[in-house]
Formats: structure tokens, C-alpha cells, sequence
């Protein structure tokens, strides 16, 4: 709760909270639980984008694009053919039975936010993968969703990418936009 504490802070939520969320009914679909603290963020900010970078999924979005559930099955479709062409998978995928789920995107690159999700471990204990989405690069990050959204807009999240964040746009105040502000009319 700390972490949220210090997004709400750094990154205020909208003010009208979003809609809830069926969470049982959302990881049945999936089949996989979800991670507390990723859950605390649809909660608080539901589906939308910190400071027009960081697109946030969020289950029964309006929007495909920000859709936990069609992004989910559209990722899976997609890794499928890049890894049976002979892209390499990242390294956290070796061990049978571990995946990456989709739950966040980066807006206009193609990149994907995951977690990895390896056998006989809870959720709240699953890290971050990002991939650059137009290459065959992963980035590992020890840590989970919420911590590595506030470390990266902070400007402490030690990566790769992100960095436009701080060197380019300069925020003095970050912002959340919701989906519905960003996007307008509903894409379903």
C-alpha cells in the first residue's frame, strides 16, 4: 500500500473512480490469479496512461487496445509465431510452465510491459519483462508492476528505455489520463 500511496501522490487518479472489477471472474478467463498491487492500480486509476507514456490494461476496457483480456490473448497469438519463427524467448521462460502476461504498453513503440509468471509462484512475487516490441530485446525487472511504474516515473527504474520520460518530455507533474479522456469514443 506504501508504493500506491506514493503513485497517488506523485500521479493524482481520476476523480471519479473506475468501474469495478469482477476479479474472479477476470482471472478465471485468464487462468491465473493477478498480482495484488496490480490490481490496487485498475482500482484506483483503471484503464488509461501515465504521462501519455505508460498505457495501464485494465479487464472490460471499452477500448481493445487497453483490454487485459483481448491484449492478453493477442500477445499470446503474437509471441506464439515470433518464438515457433526462431526468436529467442527471454531467459524467465526456459522453465516449463512459465508465461508473461501482458499489463501494460508503451504508447507509439510497440513495446509491452509483462509479468513473468513462473510455476508455483504467487503473483504478487511475479516480476517484470519488458519487451521493445519491434525486436527481439527483454528486459528483466526484479520487481512488480507498481513498483517499476513509480520507479520509472521517478526516474529511478535502472532501464534501457523510459528515458524520454525524463531526458525529453521533463514532467515537473505527472499526469493519468483516463482511456476514455485520451481515446474519446469507445472502440467496441
Amino acid at each position: 500500500m506504501i508504493a500506491l500511496d506514493a503513485l497517488v501522490r506523485l500521479c493524482p487518479p481520476p476523480a471519479d473512480p473506475p468501474p469495478a472489477v469482477g476479479w474472479a471472474q477476470v482471472e478465471r478467463a485468464l487462468g491465473a490469479a493477478l498480482p495484488a498491487d496490480y490490481k490496487q492500480l485498475v482500482e484506483t486509476y483503471g484503464d488509461g496512461v501515465f504521462d501519455d507514456t505508460i498505457w495501464l490494461l485494465a479487464p472490460d476496457s471499452a477500448y481493445e487496445d487497453c483490454d487485459l483480456q483481448t491484449q492478453t490473448t493477442e500477445r499470446n497469438e503474437i509471441l506464439a509465431d515470433l518464438w515457433e519463427g526462431g526468436e529467442a524467448k527471454p531467459a524467465g521462460l526456459v522453465e516449463a510452465g512459465a508465461r508473461v502476461l501482458p499489463w501494460a504498453f508503451e504508447e507509439g513503440t510497440g513495446a509491452f510491459l509483462y509479468w513473468l509468471a513462473r510455476p508455483g509462484q504467487h503473483p504478487d512475487e511475479w516480476t517484470v519483462l519488458y519487451n521493445e516490441g519491434r525486436g527481439p530485446l527483454w528486459e528483466h525487472h526484479d520487481m512488480g508492476c507498481l513498483a517499476f511504474l513509480l520507479a520509472v516515473l521517478t526516474g529511478t527504474a535502472e532501464t534501457q528505455y523510459f528515458g524520454h520520460l525524463h531526458e525529453e518530455l521533463k514532467p515537473t507533474e505527472h499526469r493519468f489520463s483516463t482511456a476514455d479522456q485520451t481515446l474519446g469514443t469507445s472502440q467496441r
